[in-house]
């Protein structure tokens, strides 16, 4: 017997602010929740799997239109074709209260009531389903509970959606704990709302899935469902099968290797080619962070608008137009920064000493603010234009300009050649 275990597909889920990125696969990125899903569809029929679990989180939210909902009762009839049946819960995000729109689904899936919990039977297998949809968004108490005990002689399943004992980053809604799992007898429990892939045991299985196509920067690396292999009422095999269509990756890039800006871009090049040639296929999106004290800190902070660009060129040139830089973050501190701390005397402390007062001192800003008032008005409209425009007899704008001026002076101190 087979079947897949999936989770938290968060159909059409909105994507939040992609478009003002130059270069950004908003249409690839926006389509990415359906390709997952009809992978694992297809997975289901090339596997000739039994039945397939959904524990949750099926859409995000109510719908724009119809179409969402089309699209879902397509991929299930594709099941149904193969007479595959389908169970599945709703959670948080698809509860009742969340979806105002209505559309049958094909007769081969069958949805648990949120009024209390079910059990659904599959006499030919040898197998029991037990689940409860969401009434409601917030669903605080454990609903685990009120499950129904095991059902001798069959190979009894638990469909949930929760958040366990507490995961970082999800809501607490139907909390449970491992010990009330166990106790109910059941040979696997399908949890989901959890979107990171997780075992929390193995006697019985108890896993979530995590979902099948990361939806923005925090939801990073591959993504997946679970197909599940049982014999004689045991279960011999879980495996874990790669889904997404779409990766978001976070790469961490340590300063102190970084001597110049050219150093910062061979790193990334040799790094984007690789996880390019690891993808298969898929479009990665990436976000670069160099943190750490660092060489070139003043030059990486000056240059930081070309540094994006040529990663961004960098990344053209690795994935043939499949890999995209959707930020870069220069999170750097000059070597030096400890100096200016202590009671040293060299004119570097005094240096330091000095610009770090001077947020806190508005008699010197006011008179750096007179000194920089001719320099102000012979800068171009543009760039004193607009919010981000610069406003150099702002006193609090003229604070907040001090950190960057003084990692500029450092990096020139350091390195007295270094074009800024």
């Amino acid at each position: 017997m087979k079947f897949i275990h999936t989770a938290d597909l968060h159909l059409d889920s909105p994507l939040r602010g992609l478009e003002r990125y130059e270069g950004a696969p908003v249409e690839a990125m926006r389509q990415a929740t359906r390709r997952a899903a009809e992978n694992i569809v297809s997975l289901a029929l090339r596997e000739r799997v039994d039945f397939v679990l959904i524990a949750g989180d099926v859409y995000d939210g109510d719908w724009r239109d119809f179409n969402t909902g089309l699209f879902f009762a397509r991929q299930m009839s594709r099941l149904r074709e193969a007479d595959i049946p389908v169970f599945l819960i709703r959670g948080n995000h698809d509860a009742a209260s969340q979806i105002t729109r209505e559309l049958s689904l094909p007769d081969n899936v069958r949805e648990f009531s949120s009024r209390s919990a079910g059990t659904e039977t599959m006499e030919a297998l040898g197998v029991a389903v037990h689940g409860q949809s969401f009434p409601n968004r917030e669903v605080t108490e454990d609903l685990s509970q009120s499950y129904p005990e095991a059902r001798p002689g069959l190979f009894n399943i638990g469909l949930l959606h929760t958040s366990a004992d507490g995961r970082e980053g999800h809501a607490s809604y139907a909390p449970c704990t491992l010990d009330g799992l166990r106790a109910k007898g059941y040979h696997y429990w399908a949890l989901g709302h959890v979107h990171q892939r997780e075992v929390l045991c193995q006697e019985p299985w108890i896993l979530f899935p995590g979902n099948p196509q990361g939806r923005h920067a925090r939801e990073t690396g591959p993504k997946s469902c679970t197909l599940v292999t049982a014999d004689n009422g045991r279960i011999t095999q879980v495996d874990t099968h790669e889904v997404d269509v779409a990766r978001w990756l976070q790469c961490v890039i340590p300063a102190e290797a970084v001597r110049r800006p050219e150093d910062l871009l061979e790193w990334v090049r040799h790094w984007l080619e690789k996880e390019a040639g690891a993808a298969e296929e898929r479009l990665l999106a990436v976000r670069l962070r160099v943190t750490g004290h660092c060489p070139a800190h003043g030059q990486l902070t000056a240059q930081s608008e070309r540094l994006v660009a040529e990663c961004r060129q960098l990344a053209n040139d690795a994935g043939n137009g499949r890999v995209w830089v959707e930020k870069v973050k220069i999170d750097t501190q000059p070597l030096v920064a400890a100096a200016g701390s202590g009671p040293g005397t060299t004119p570097l402390d005094d240096l330091l000493r000095y610009t770090r007062g001077l947020p806190e001192n508005p008699q010197e800003l006011q008179a750096m603010a007179l000194c920089l008032e001719a320099l102000g008005n012979k800068l171009p409209a543009e760039l004193r234009q607009g919010v981000d425009g610069l406003d150099l007899q702002n006193l609090k704008h003229l604070a907040a300009l001090v950190p960057e001026a003084e990692s500029l002076l450092l990096a020139k101190i350091q390195n007295p050649e270094a074009i800024l």
